[in-house]
């Protein structure tokens, strides 16, 4: 009999509430339920989508992967490791193994850093790299997002958007991580642009066989991409396919909301 497989990343029952501001001087505070009961894996190599809108709780499940913040309950593991059990140097180590990709390129990239500087920064952070080094394989994150190593000494301000979120996708690809976690990666950019970039995350990960996390509001997104979806609604994950049966044989209302925002979007 063959062993189940480790998944890279394990998530089972997480639960996330945030305490508001007392409403009267002696009462309980009240509480936002952002996440009740979530549970999900992605194995090495796939790709799972977390679609919500707005408030949903996908945002909190990102933050949560990421070791960002403190479940309320619940577990997240890499490779089998309980990352909110890791000391600070533990996690900080750890993290060369799963990094991130947020929404905005323009709020994400220092404006008075180098291309060099940003793109090396996580090697900074998790091992005694030289310079040199670090100017090196910030050269081939580049060219391996299609960009030039003549860029490296340029500034944020001096690319599109398009080129900023490759510059993004650059530092989070430096320390050849197992598990990228995208957080509305194409979002912010132009329709014409967000292809590219989704054409581009699918070629690294059949080159480094890397695993996403991609969280969108978009089932068109998550449909170039991904393997599997989780749906979100509510804090909870009430539908979980992957995208041919969602798009053909969507079971829940929200979830046929969500298609129906895609079926009367330009282009489809």
């Amino acid at each position: 009999m063959t062993q189940a497989k480790t998944p890279l990343l394990q998530v089972t029952d997480l639960v996330r509430h945030y305490a508001l501001p007392r409403e009267k001087l002696l009462g309980p505070p009240p509480t936002v339920k952002a996440l009740n009961g979530v549970s999900f894996e992605v194995q090495a190599g796939r790709s799972v989508g977390i679609v919500g809108e707005s408030g949903s709780g996908k945002s909190t499940i990102a933050r949560l992967v990421m070791a960002l913040d403190k479940p309320t309950s619940g577990s997240v593991k890499l490779e089998g490791r309980e990352l909110h059990a890791l000391s600070r140097d533990e996690l900080r180590t750890a993290r060369r193994d799963f990094q991130m990709v947020f929404q905005d390129p323009y709020g994400s990239l220092d404006p008075r850093q180098t291309v060099a500087r940003i793109v090396a920064e996580p090697l900074e952070a998790l091992a005694q790299v030289s310079k040199k080094e670090q100017r090196e394989r910030a050269a081939e994150s580049l060219a391996a997002v299609g960009l030039r190593p003549t860029d490296l000494d340029k500034y944020p301000h001096e690319f599109s958007g398009g080129q900023r979120q490759r510059i993004a996708i650059a530092r989070a690809l430096i320390t050849r991580p197992k598990l990228i976690v995208a957080d509305e990666p194409v979002s912010a950019l132009d329709v014409s642009v967000q292809a590219q970039v989704l054409n581009l995350m699918q070629d690294l990960q059949q080159q480094f066989g890397i695993s996403y996390l991609l969280i969108s509001h978009d089932l068109a997104v998550v449909n170039h991409l991904c393997d599997e979806v989780c749906v979100v609604f509510k804090g909870q994950i009430v539908e979980r396919r992957t995208p041919q049966e969602l798009f053909a044989n969507a079971q829940h209302p929200y979830t046929r909301t969500l298609l129906g925002a895609v079926l009367q979007a330009p282009g489809h």
